[in-house]
């Protein structure tokens, strides 16, 4: 432990710092202006009457200098003051050693004892000033904060009220400050409100203080929000004090919303999209056995005729069934007909908003996965003519299969999102993932109806995909990622002014 400085030397170092600085050259001067004064007043004092007290002149001289400088102005007062009453003289006695041996002496008290003073002014000095900095800064962080923050006193009566508080609640701080805090709660909680206050001094059990609490607030206007209330208690001589945290949930409410009814419709038209492609794999797989069946009822009905004694009845419903199987088949043909033709609202859409938007839902619940998402999307291809629902699925189906492709994968794990201009005025989408890759024979197939790496997965999802992007004149396809894993990409009309972007929808 490092040996303190005496106490008697950090006075006189403090001293002789400020003796040599700015402020104390100043003193200096101010003191051997004041002493040149005083000389010339006492000298014109002896010339009219030789009995004036110089000695007491001087002192008086001395001890003022040393009050308002401190040590080094106050010695320099004494030792000057000295020298005149020597030049001067003294008629009444007061120039005799004894009398100048104890004027040295008060001086030199005074000059410590003002030391003493001009120190503790300082220090006030400093401190005041240090307060009047915390309290700027303090200020500062109080009415910058995003957050509303209110102080009230143990009563409920607002002691400040910040500038977002005044943004968030419609009330400017003049109209609020004095009020009680109650007059920003709708009811029942306004009338409540004191009684919570009374019973949590009263019994100390808390029930939002250092809790926090999802509460309502009301405006000045009467509209009410909803907020995230926390609550800090300060205990300081003057009583308790109470400073509420306030945050507006009203967009992260509405975001929320915003989300929940995008996962409804994208999930709705998964499953319209799934059920869609799986009635046209089963037109397409049942298709040829009812033909098959249509030609073997139209033999059978042949042999029967050219039988002699053949039942007619047997013929004629043979018959039948054949017109049955051939209406069937006719009926499969136009159901996949329309599902492959289909029907969508196309429109110019921002590629930016609904790559974010889509990424936003697929990233829902996947913290847990540990993967670093990126985004790389290119401003000239902004504008693209799209069923925004159906290309959302897409994107949808590709983080998805890309982060459970990077679940529990060892090293990084990471998922870029890109876009770009592609040939012929296509934008390009890319997802890309650092998983294990994909398996050469399942590639091959993997945009065929119910084929999957998955092990729950029903194998839908990416040949659903396939028909999105080839029905908006696009293409999918799937690439090796050079740093390990896969990359998913595919295309779609670019907005470029052309009539489809002017009409803003397309019907097929």
């Amino acid at each position: 432990m490092p040996a303190q400085e005496p106490v008697f030397i950090a006075p006189a170092t403090d001293g002789v710092r400020r003796l040599l600085s700015d402020r104390g050259f100043v003193a200096l001067g101010a003191t051997l202006a004041a002493w040149v004064m005083t000389f010339a007043v006492v000298a014109a004092l002896r010339a009219l009457a030789p009995q004036t007290p110089v000695l007491a002149l001087f002192m008086l001289l001395v001890v003022v200098v040393a009050m308002l400088e401190g040590a080094g102005p106050g010695v320099l007062a004494t030792a000057l003051s000295l020298a005149a009453i020597l030049v001067l003289g003294a008629p009444d006695g007061s120039a005799a050693p004894a009398a100048l041996i104890m004027f040295l002496a008060a001086g030199i008290l005074s000059s410590v004892g003002g030391e003493w003073v001009v120190r503790r002014r300082l220090r006030d000095e400093r401190a005041s000033q240090t307060l009047l900095e915390r309290e700027a800064l303090l200020r500062s962080i109080f009415d910058s904060a995003p957050d509303a923050m209110i102080v009230i006193d143990e009563k409920g009566i607002v002691q400040s009220y910040s500038a977002a508080a005044q943004r968030m609640f419609g009330w400017s701080a003049v109209e609020i400050l004095g009020r009680n805090v109650s007059t920003l709660m709708p009811a029942p909680f306004r009338q409540e409100h004191d009684g919570y206050l009374h019973r949590y001094l009263s019994t100390s059990e808390r029930r939002i203080i250092g809790i926090g609490r999802i509460v309502a607030g009301e405006r000045k206007d009467g509209s009410t929000f909803p907020m995230e209330l926390n609550v800090g208690e300060v205990r300081s001589p003057h009583g308790r004090f109470f400073t509420g945290f306030v945050r507006d949930l009203t967009e992260r409410q509405e975001t929320e919303a915003r989300l929940q009814e995008l996962q409804s419709e994208l999930v709705h038209i998964s499953r319209l999209s799934a059920m869609g492609e799986m009635a046209s794999a089963l037109a397409h797989e049942l298709n040829q056995p009812l033909s098959a069946i249509s030609n073997y009822l139209s033999g059978a009905r042949r042999l029967l005729e050219q039988t002699p004694n053949a039942d007619s009845r047997s013929t004629e419903a043979i018959g039948k069934a054949a017109e049955q199987a051939i209406r069937a088949g006719d009926i499969i043909r136009r159901l996949r007909d329309f599902i492959a033709r289909g029907e969508s609202e196309r429109s110019v859409e921002s590629l930016t908003r609904l790559v974010q938007e889509a990424c936003t839902l697929a990233l829902v619940g996947a913290k847990e996965y540990g993967v670093r998402v990126q985004y790389r999307l290119d401003p000239r291809v902004e504008r693209v003519i799209v069923d925004r629902v159906q290309i959302q699925q897409v994107l949808l189906n590709l983080v998805r299969n890309a982060l459970d492709a990077m679940r529990g994968q060892p090293g990084r794990r990471e998922l870029v999102v890109s876009t770009e201009q592609a040939a012929d005025s296509m934008a390009r989408v890319s997802v890309a993932d650092t998983g294990p890759g994909l398996d050469p024979d399942a590639a091959a197939r993997l945009f065929q109806p119910f084929v999957t790496t998955k092990a729950q997965g029903m194998g839908v999802g990416l040949s659903i995909s396939k028909t999105i992007v080839e029905a908006h004149g696009g293409q999918i396809w799937h690439e090796r990622n050079p740093e390990g894993g896969a990359i998913f990409r595919f295309t779609m009309r670019l907005a470029n002014g052309v009539g489809e972007a002017e009409n803003g929808k397309d019907e097929r």
